[in-house]
This record gives C-alpha cells, sequence and structure tokens, in this order.
C-alpha cells in the first residue's frame, strides 16, 4: 500500500501547522469517530471547527454546513467523509486557505493527494491524529 504523508508530514501538521481544525463530517453523534477524535484535538490545545450540513454546535464550538462558510482562516481540514466525497472536500479546503488536509483512516483518494499537494498543500490520508498524537509523542 502507498503511504500518503511521512512521519515528518504526520508531525508538521500537529505541532507546527496551527490549531484551528475544521472537522468535516462531525456531528453530535457521540457515537462517531469524529466526535471522539474532535475531542483528542481540543484536549491537544486545537481549535475544533465542526462542518457539517447541520451546522450543529459540537464540544462548544459553533458548526457551519460548509468550509467556505467558515468566517476565518482554518489551518487544517480534517475530513471524516467516504472517499468518494473526500476530494471535493480537499479541494475545497485548497479553495479556502487551508495549510494542510487530512484524510482519516480508511479514506483515500489518490487524485486528490495529488491535487493537493501539487498546490502547495500539506496532505496525510488514512492516519487519524488521535493515533498520532500518542505514537509520534
Amino acid at each position: 500500500m502507498t503511504s500518503y504523508g511521512d512521519d515528518a508530514t504526520v508531525r508538521d501538521i500537529l505541532t507546527g501547522t496551527g490549531d484551528t481544525w475544521a472537522v468535516v463530517g462531525l456531528s453530535n453523534n457521540t457515537a462517531r469517530a469524529a466526535y471522539g477524535v474532535a475531542a483528542v484535538l481540543q484536549r491537544h490545545g486545537k481549535r475544533i471547527v465542526p462542518v457539517h450540513p447541520k451546522a450543529e454546535t459540537v464540544l462548544g464550538e459553533p458548526g457551519y454546513a460548509s468550509l467556505a462558510q467558515i468566517p476565518f482562516p482554518v489551518d487544517v481540514v480534517d475530513v471524516f467523509v467516504r472517499s468518494e466525497l473526500a476530494g471535493e472536500v480537499a479541494d475545497q479546503a485548497v479553495a479556502v486557505g487551508a495549510k494542510a488536509v487530512w484524510f482519516q483512516l480508511g479514506v483515500v483518494d489518490a487524485a486528490a493527494y495529488e491535487r493537493t499537494t501539487a498546490a502547495g498543500v500539506s496532505m496525510v490520508m488514512d492516519r487519524c491524529p488521535a493515533i498520532e498524537f500518542p505514537r509520534l509523542g
């Protein structure tokens, strides 16, 4: 399997890219992985921005229906949608000026990776920050 994002890129996104993380697919469904990962991001000092069609307030942060509706800069876009929808989210992340895109475990789109990194935006796929924070220390 091809690796999309080496440990140095993962570490840089987690520690150096910025603290505002838009979490695409985040809702108040506590059973979903996005909810647990967003809570971990908060514990690591990140400001989470829920992005979901319902635009719910989640974990104390107001939500938005799309990346384009967020009225402030976003550093990292963390993507919790199916692979067939994720490429469009990566393109939107580049369009809003995000510094990095993170596709969660099981989310892979090689063409989106090529487009995103060609645009100068760091990207990791098929990884989870809740796993990578303790692993990379």
